[in-house]
């Protein structure tokens, strides 16, 4: 059975979701009618807080702890939404983290954290997302990657290369099971308001045509049109949402 809108029955998945763009991408997916799954690694707090926002607007949602840089997390989380809410249709990479400093410095440790959460973890899920998508011929992925995997940013090598890769990664699989009416999309935020870009200079304002910083919401408005029928004839493209710094 599906909706009204013909769409089959199903749920979201949105990894990183107890705050800032996570978790108004998970809102949102809710407005737009899906169940979804609240991932979060420590937050447990953020995570409920956002799944209480989503039940009070009548819509549904479960917390779930899971690190995603762990190779057992993937399975983890598709287990308790297919038993809770049914195939995971609409699929949200979007935890991340940095860890930055300058090529000479960074440590070994540090590449592998930033590489494992931003780019593998994405890499399990969507390969664990795309057996029931193919198989239900519908599935949406999005990946929110980064303006720093398309510029040189310094100090970033790790967190660039994570989201350069997420976007090369994002275009392959997307014409891999573009037959199967599963789409494969990337979102790129530049500078956007979040505990994760707080300690980023004002400085880096100047080189925004807009002089502002984007908004969660706004990136969460991108996510959710990818993920809607109107968008599936949009396929491994990548959505620069940036105020037109890379203009």
């Amino acid at each position: 059975m599906g909706d009204p809108n013909g769409r089959p029955a199903g749920c979201a998945l949105v990894t990183g979701a107890s705050r800032g763009i996570g978790a108004a991408i998970a809102r949102g997916l809710a407005e737009d009618g899906w169940a979804v799954g609240v991932n979060y690694r420590k937050d447990s707090e953020g995570a409920e807080r956002v799944v209480e926002e989503i039940e009070s607007g009548g819509g549904s949602a479960l917390a779930i702890q899971a690190d995603v840089s762990d190779p057992a997390a993937a399975d983890k989380l598709f287990t308790a939404l297919e038993e809770r809410f049914g195939s995971v249709l609409v699929l949200v990479n979007n935890a991340g983290m940095r860890a930055d400093g300058l090529s000479p410095q960074l440590e070994d440790d540090a590449w592998d954290r930033v590489l494992e959460t931003n780019l593998s973890a994405a890499f399990r899920t969507t390969r664990r997302a795309l057996r029931t998508m193919m198989r239900e011929r519908f599935g949406r992925v999005v990946n929110i990657a980064s303006v720093v995997g398309q510029r040189a940013n310094p100090g970033q090598a790790n967190y660039a290369a994570s989201k350069a890769g997420l976007i090369a990664f994002t275009s392959t699989v997307a014409a891999e099971v573009a037959r199967r009416s599963v789409t494969v999309n990337a979102v790129a935020p530049g500078l956007v308001d979040t505990e994760l870009t707080e300690d980023i200079g004002d400085e880096l304002l100047n080189a925004i045509p807009a002089r502002r910083a984007g908004t969660a919401e706004e990136v969460a408005a991108c996510v959710r049109f990818l993920a809607s029928q109107e968008a599936s004839y949009v396929n491994g493209t990548t959505l620069t949402v940036d105020g037109g710094m890379t203009a």
